[in-house]
């Protein structure tokens, strides 16, 4: 199959989607309730079962899903599954036809995003790097921001479908553009969280109601996605995953090291990547982002999760 680049729509436009995480799963959502015929590989099939009962078809590797699509999506978790899904043997690129457009939203290397690029054209196949920002309540509410790099034509004849997914959405350039602008992202998240941690604990420590406190910082000069959307679920010790504390140390790692390979220090994000590392020892690589405010905590002698 392959998409002519002019045109999408649910009548004519086969899609196809591999990982159905925390935040994928909601994301393909959208795509089905806006009509279209998605097939679906997932490692952990019960995790399409709700995909499934909407009219999605579950498929046996990343390669069939290419094979019936003119559009394939991935958002997996590490730049190894980026490769194997995409580039392996029973990858989605195996699977495509020359005008397939293959799609990206994984944080991964922008390294990995130019050689998938590269090696896809040799088929006449596009391939785009698109990482999404706004975790599990963005892409539930189809209010993520997307980054992409990559062929123009291929990225304008996308729009209409990450529109259904996102309110923010940016061509940032050539392959890895995307890639390189998520860690942009990344990086001033980072040290924000720690922010938001600290001043929490500060707090607790004075004795201040930590929710009249939001009330009153929340909406100033010190507001923030994560001051709105994260304190409030450290104040209710909930550590739920909107997005996976060893996700997040994975994409701080490949931002520390594309920036030595520019030569170029960033100690802040140092500093948030080991205090993740430190969450992730203490048990809770499977937690939320949130977490790290359990580290900070256990830091000051301070019984978080007992308040």
């Amino acid at each position: 199959m392959g998409t002519d680049l002019k045109s999408v729509t649910p009548n004519q436009t086969q899609l196809g989607w591999i990982g159905t995480g925390v935040m994928g799963r909601s994301m393909c959502g959208h795509l089905i309730a806006a009509g279209y015929q998605v097939s679906i590989y997932t490692r952990t099939p019960s995790k399409a079962a709700d995909l499934v009962k909407a009219g999605a078809s579950l498929v046996g590797s990343p390669k069939e899903v290419a094979a019936c699509s003119d559009i394939v999506f991935s958002i997996v978790g590490f730049p190894e599954d980026v490769e194997a899904v995409l580039l392996g043997e029973q990858g989605a690129l195996a699977g495509s036809s020359p005008g397939t457009i293959l799609v990206d939203m994984t944080t991964s290397r922008p390294s990995l995003a130019e050689r998938i690029a590269t090696e896809a054209s040799k088929k006449g196949v596009f391939a785009i790097d698109a990482p999404v920002s706004g975790g599990d309540t963005g892409a539930k509410n189809a209010a993520l921001s997307i980054m992409l790099g990559g062929d123009t034509g291929a990225v304008a004849t996308i729009q209409p479908l990450l529109e259904l997914m996102g309110k923010t959405i940016v061509h940032q350039g050539g392959p890895g553009r995307g890639q390189h602008t998520k860690m942009v992202n990344q990086t001033l998240i980072a040290s924000g969280m720690i922010a938001v941690c600290e001043a929490l604990l500060y707090a607790t420590k004075a004795g201040l109601d930590l929710e009249t406190v939001l009330k009153s910082v929340s909406s100033g000069a010190a507001g923030s996605w994560s001051l709105n959307n994260l304190a409030p679920r450290m104040i209710q010790n909930d550590f739920d995953p909107g997005f996976f504390v060893e996700h997040f140390i994975k994409d701080m790692k490949i931002a520390l090291e594309e920036a030595a390979a520019m030569n170029l220090s960033l100690p802040g994000l140092a500093l948030a990547h080991q205090l993740y590392q430190a969450v992730a020892a203490q048990g809770h690589a499977k937690d939320g982002t949130q977490a790290l405010i359990l580290a900070l905590a256990k830091l000051n002698q301070i019984g978080w999760q007992t308040r």
